[in-house]
């Protein structure tokens, strides 16, 4: 079975979701990319946060989310399993996250050697780059189609 696209808000999460989605985005961005940094940051819980996430076989392959700015939506927190990388859940993902901004501009800050991947979507550089945790980010925008 292919792997099934699930997408909920903080609240309809169970408890073995809300682990699964964190212990994937430790997993890439904490120990594969070295990069300690607040994962707990109070925006997964807003009510405007919706999470995406491909699973299969009980496991998170691939998950996103997309935040209410008010204006704007962003798409954040953009991470793949290693063992799940190569079979484009995170390009299904972000198509997914634009199709669900309610036609509003979406933002996002990219890591910067994935800016080229990012303007497949749409996205374009919206300002001068930056160095978060260690690594170089460029932000991005996305108007409305």
């Amino acid at each position: 079975m292919p792997p099934v696209l699930r997408t909920a808000r903080f609240a309809e999460l169970t408890p073995f979701e809300v682990y699964a989605l964190c212990r994937l985005r430790v997993d890439v961005f904490v120990v594969e990319q070295e990069c300690p940094y607040p994962e707990l940051d109070g925006r997964d819980t807003e009510p405007g946060t919706l999470h995406l996430w491909f699973e299969e076989d009980g496991a998170v392959l691939a998950t996103i989310r997309l935040l209410d700015d008010g204006g704007t939506r962003a798409i954040g927190r953009v991470a793949t399993a290693g063992a799940a990388r190569g079979r484009g859940l995170a390009a299904r993902l972000v198509e997914e996250g634009v199709a669900l901004s309610d036609g509003l501009p979406v933002t996002l800050g990219a890591q910067a050697h994935l800016q080229g991947w990012y303007e497949r979507f749409g996205f374009r550089l919206s300002g001068p780059g930056y160095v978060e945790d260690g690594i170089p980010h460029v932000p991005m925008r996305r108007e409305p189609a």
